[in-house]
């Protein structure tokens, strides 16, 4: 009875060993973690994408880092452990690939946007086309040395002859969310968001859309970043990103396909 009872406990501990050395006590594996790196007007959309990404793949947990593509990218580039980039803008994604972090079988453009002009939601009809602009006393826009979008809003003044006189005005933002918030709470008159930011606010309304030929093409590359720990899971992550059922979800939220030449 005792040598049964013995083998017993002797085979609890085995089972107890192995569960450790697989990560968790029950013997399940632990999930792999994974971080993305993200342009903070992806935000809404890349939650919703991770909470039907993290049901299929229950082995996989998804950790968001937003915020602007040019500070992301400088954060790769110093060391970062990221696994994906998805960047609102061309340079920063560029950048990365110059000094080749980016997993050339494993990038592509995916997403386009609109640059838009937004005010409060409460204020007087005084802003309803780009020109009017000259009527704002403050202006938000993102750091155009950072923030694609405060890149694109730069482009937008410079070609609409308004840069210089506007200037003066300008509150500058450390991403496109921050421009956004701005905006919601009356500190500034006017300011430059994607319209995929405008449409997640209840607090304002669009003013003007952007002509495109304004600005460079506002598009997203997004790329597995070489150095990851996790480059299997990376690149299921990547394939689900780039698939039918996200770029639908991505539509919901006001995106559009990049074109693909």
């Amino acid at each position: 009875m005792r040598t049964i009872q013995a083998a017993i406990i002797a085979l609890l501990l085995l089972a107890g060993l192995y569960g450790c050395a697989a990560g968790r006590p029950d013997g399940r594996q632990q999930p792999v973690e994974l971080t993305v790196s993200a342009a903070a007007s992806l935000q809404d959309a890349l939650e919703e994408v991770k909470t039907t990404f993290e049901r299929e793949h229950p082995n996989i947990r998804v950790h968001y880092n937003f915020g602007s593509s040019g500070a992301l990218q400088k954060q790769i580039a110093q060391g970062a452990p990221v696994d994906l980039f998805f960047s609102a803008a061309v340079l920063p994604f560029a950048e990365l690939k110059k000094e080749e972090l980016i997993d050339s079988a494993h990038e592509k453009t995916v997403l386009a946007n609109e640059l838009v002009l937004i005010v409060p939601k409460q204020e007087e009809e005084a802003i309803q086309s780009l020109d009017d602009i000259l009527r704002a006393k403050r202006v938000a826009i993102g750091i155009p040395e950072s923030v694609p979008a405060g890149i694109y809003a730069k482009q937008t003044l410079e070609r609409a002859g308004l840069w210089e006189t506007v200037k003066p005005r300008l509150v500058l933002a450390k991403d496109v969310r921050q421009v956004l918030t701005y905006v919601e709470t009356g500190n500034v008159d006017a300011g430059f968001v994607y319209r995929t930011d405008a449409l997640v606010s209840s607090n304002v309304k669009i003013a003007a859309v952007v002509p495109d030929e304004m600005h460079e093409p506002i598009v997203y590359p997004l790329g597995v970043v070489k150095t990851s720990k996790h480059l299997q899971e990376a690149r299921q992550f990547y394939a689900y990103l780039t698939s039918e059922q996200a770029l639908k979800q991505f539509e919901r939220h006001g995106f559009r396909r990049a074109r693909q030449h």
